[in-house]
């Protein structure tokens, strides 16, 4: 990944392209900004199950992609934005959260939304990470 400017696009092989006009993650300086991951499982191209916390281990499965891509990992991430369709499922999807992070707290903000972009999609998350090294 060689750029002339201070910013690059990140893609990670293997994930669908954005069905939209932004980059799946950016790169500034050593900051990594992944874009809100949904549950689509790229080897299908379909939503990975109805439940959220099916819904939430794909969501982080396409997260770590995109964070390897860009030279990092989740245990990098300094902050978190979690999207709910219902937060009925805020106990459920915590759960994985908790289990995916171990002890590395990342800062977050959970809210509840009317709608995802995907028919179907209980949870999309975002995230801030760093690249480590110098």
């Amino acid at each position: 990944m060689s750029s002339t400017s201070s910013h690059q696009s990140v893609q990670a092989e293997g994930l669908p392209k954005p069905v939209g006009p932004y980059s799946p993650g950016m790169i500034f300086d050593r900051l990594v900004f992944v874009s809100g991951q949904g549950a689509i499982d790229p080897a299908t191209g379909r939503l990975a199950g109805l439940d959220v916390e099916t819904q939430t281990e794909q969501v982080f499965r396409n997260m770590r992609a995109i964070l390897e891509a860009a030279g990092t990992d989740l245990s990098h991430v300094l902050r978190c934005g979690v999207f709910l369709v219902d937060m009925r499922d805020f106990a459920a999807m915590n759960e994985v959260y908790a289990r995916v992070f171990g002890d590395h707290r990342p800062a977050r903000t959970t809210v509840a939304v009317a709608s995802l972009p995907h028919a179907g999609l209980r949870v999309e998350i975002d995230a801030v990470a760093y690249l480590p090294g110098a």
